[in-house]
């Protein structure tokens, strides 16, 4: 039996949590962020459900609809992520959830990307090859991107300087994003709280820091009547942390250091070596650059790379 089997064994139905633990279950559904926040909910002295290791939505192929349907058939509760219906080609959005376990509580949690920390870094999908990311870390930077557009090809030429009103400006742009997503499609949102949670709230645009995912879990648990959690002894979704910039931890007034470097799993990174190998990587996916330039095109503009 394979080790991915293993750590998730009662969805794959290699062990019965159950014979441990009899109360109702709980299945926190979405990316990579998902199972941080089970971590966090399941760590409530008084929750009254138990909850289950599931794969992230992304990583799910047809052969694992079984353990899919088996799952979410025995929750009481599902909190998750605004997925579309037919996610991948696979019932496993929201809706087809609520389908399979139409008698379950869902409670919509947003998917949470942050970028207020880090103005130029950009998640940008190509509908020819949605899973593609770019070189060395899976992010953008509208810098790289924008060299590329003025076939600019020295590092030198690469950085710019941030007026603060600008770096101000970014931030609410990133939250009054996440703000207008969690009003359509969510139960809970977490948008208001994230320029008061600091320098932590974001090692990355996608990775919340631990005080996020306590928040966010604070206000679920209260929707489900049961207390607030405590802080994790660990950084859940701290594997990969981007650059942290002296002017944004001055116009955003963060009590924190700047950080020079990446940090991927312990090992630091330049941005030079990030940019460099990005520049490669465009040349061979051109295609990336004008959906980014597009995406992005308020962005850009706040960010005065227009």
């Amino acid at each position: 039996m394979d080790g991915r089997t293993l750590h998730y064994g009662e969805f794959y139905g290699v062990c019965d949590g159950s014979t441990a633990d009899d109360r109702d279950l709980l299945v926190v559904w979405g990316n990579c962020q998902a199972e941080a926040l089970r971590i966090v909910l399941s760590s409530s002295v008084d929750l009254p459900y138990r909850t289950v290791r599931v794969p992230p939505v992304h990583e799910l192929e047809s052969d694992d609809i079984p353990s899919v349907e088996r799952t979410i058939r025995r929750a009481a509760v599902i909190v998750t992520q605004p997925v579309r219906a037919g996610y991948r080609g696979l019932p496993i959005g929201g809706q087809d959830l609520t389908e399979i376990a139409p008698s379950a509580t869902a409670i919509v949690w947003p998917v949470i990307r942050y970028g207020g920390l880090y103005p130029f870094q950009v998640i940008v999908r190509h509908p020819e090859t949605p899973a593609a990311t770019p070189a060395a870390v899976p992010y953008h930077d509208l810098r790289t991107v924008v060299a590329v557009r003025d076939r600019r090809t020295t590092f030198g030429d690469w950085d710019i300087d941030l007026e603060p009103d600008r770096i101000r400006a970014a931030a609410r742009w990133s939250i009054e994003q996440l703000a207008a997503r969690e009003r359509r499609q969510c139960d809970v949102a977490i948008s208001d709280m994230l320029l008061g949670l600091g320098a932590d709230a974001a090692h990355t645009i996608n990775h919340p820091g631990n005080n996020v995912l306590v928040a966010l879990a604070g206000r679920i648990l209260d929707e489900l009547g049961a207390g607030a959690p405590p802080t994790p002894d660990r950084e859940l979704l701290g594997n990969v942390r981007a650059p942290l910039k002296q002017e944004v931890v001055d116009a955003l007034g963060l009590t924190a250091s700047a950080r020079e470097n990446w940090l991927v799993d312990g090992v630091p990174m330049s941005d030079k070596y990030i940019h460099e190998r990005q520049m490669a990587w465009y040349a061979k996916h051109p295609e990336f650059i004008e959906a980014a330039l597009d995406r992005y095109v308020e962005l850009i503009d706040i960010l005065g790379l227009s």
